[in-house]
């Protein structure tokens, strides 16, 4: 099979989607890899790189889209990638496509066979793909909502960990799975009064477990996040529906009767943000301000990191990967139910139902599609 790894184009994205250790496995595989130049500046990885492992470097995308049957990319395509799609390729990224009308209506029209990322599942009941990502992003939104805090970018002008005899930040994150976990494990390691709300008393339990009370885990209610949102100095929104558009936890109402210059961070605004406020921003311009509280909902956080966010990807994405191009794209879904989970789009199709209910589709099992 002929892989293509075009440079990632999205706003300040500066992972790729295989390192030059991954390209070294599928060359071992005996599949040719065509990766488009400067495609792994972001991490380090020259064209020499690439080619003393034996991949093929292209001056274009426009090239590796016409010649490659399989596109490995991390972040969705954008308009001018998609435009370049052609039937029967297969599209192996990230696509979060619910609150995304656009990006599915050109992915059904190009009729590629489009597997995402975050719909992969596995034999433990997660979601192995999504996760690394979910680390990074949970440990970087309070890295980011620490900066913004701070007075010059618009905060309260609060050092998250206070000092012996000033209180430290109050910090409520909405979900205490993998983002929820990491995040406080930043939070409390700079000191933050930690609030942690979830709907599962299991994983409550299990937070409690590793956290002790170091945090605070609240049963999350309306009327529970109302009253803790009021007093609060930062608010991480960490929730996830696999596949949907996340549930707005927080109203714009909350948010006006926030303190000023508090501060939220959206790392669910890939799949449309859990504040009614929210909206995607990059990090070139990652934050705006509604009713004096500062909102940072930059759509690629990883993506500030690529080194690390880049090779803690690539160790899951991987495997699948080589599936796809040892046995062909039909045969590898079928030996997979948990591969299978990912696929989105294939030939014209929407496969996955949340994604063909949020956007009004036709669902079509992917069972059928492959048969």
């Amino acid at each position: 099979m002929i892989i293509g790894v075009p440079k990632e184009i999205k706003n300040h994205e500066y992972r790729v989607g295989l390192t030059p250790s991954s390209v070294h496995e599928c060359v071992a595989h005996g599949h040719e890899v065509l990766v488009e130049t400067n495609a792994g500046n972001g991490i380090g990885a020259s064209d020499q790189d690439y080619q003393a492992v034996g991949a093929t470097i292209i001056n274009s995308a426009s090239d590796i889209f016409k010649q490659a049957d399989m596109i490995v990319k991390v972040k969705e395509p954008q308009a001018i990638e998609r435009a370049m799609l052609r039937e029967g390729q297969i599209l192996y990224t990230y696509l979060h496509l619910a609150p995304d009308p656009e990006q599915t209506k050109d992915l059904v029209n190009s009729g590629a066979i489009c597997i995402a990322y975050e719909t992969v599942t596995s034999r433990f009941g997660g979601l192995p793909l999504l996760a690394p990502m979910s680390k990074v992003a949970g440990r970087l939104s309070i890295q980011a909502g620490a900066h913004c805090l701070e007075q010059p970018q618009g905060g309260l002008g609060m050092l998250l960990g206070g000092v012996p005899g000033v209180e430290p930040a109050k910090v409520v994150i909405l979900g205490a799975g993998i983002v929820g976990t990491h995040a406080s494990h930043i939070a409390v390691g700079m000191g933050a009064d930690v609030w942690v709300f979830d709907k599962s008393p299991e994983t409550l339990e299990q937070h409690w477990r590793q956290f002790g009370k170091s945090t605070n885990g609240v049963f999350s209610t309306k009327n529970a996040l109302e009253k803790h949102i009021l007093d609060t100095d930062l608010v991480i929104g960490g929730v996830l529906i696999p596949g949907a558009e996340a549930p707005k936890l927080v109203s714009r109402q909350m948010i006006a009767d926030m303190k000023k210059g508090s501060v939220v961070v959206d790392v669910a605004i890939d799949q449309g943000g859990c504040f009614e406020t929210s909206k995607a921003t990059t990090h070139a311009d990652p934050t705006y301000v509604v009713d004096d509280v500062v909102h940072y909902c930059v759509a690629n956080m990883p993506g500030a990191v690529p080194r690390t966010s880049t090779y803690a990807l690539n160790n899951v994405t991987l495997p699948f990967a080589l599936n796809i191009a040892d046995k062909g794209v039909n045969q590898a879904l079928l030996d997979d139910p948990h591969l299978c989970n990912g696929l989105n789009v294939h030939s014209g199709k929407i496969t996955y139902e949340e994604v063909a209910n949020d956007l009004g589709y036709d669902f079509t099992p992917a069972q059928e599609m492959l048969a």
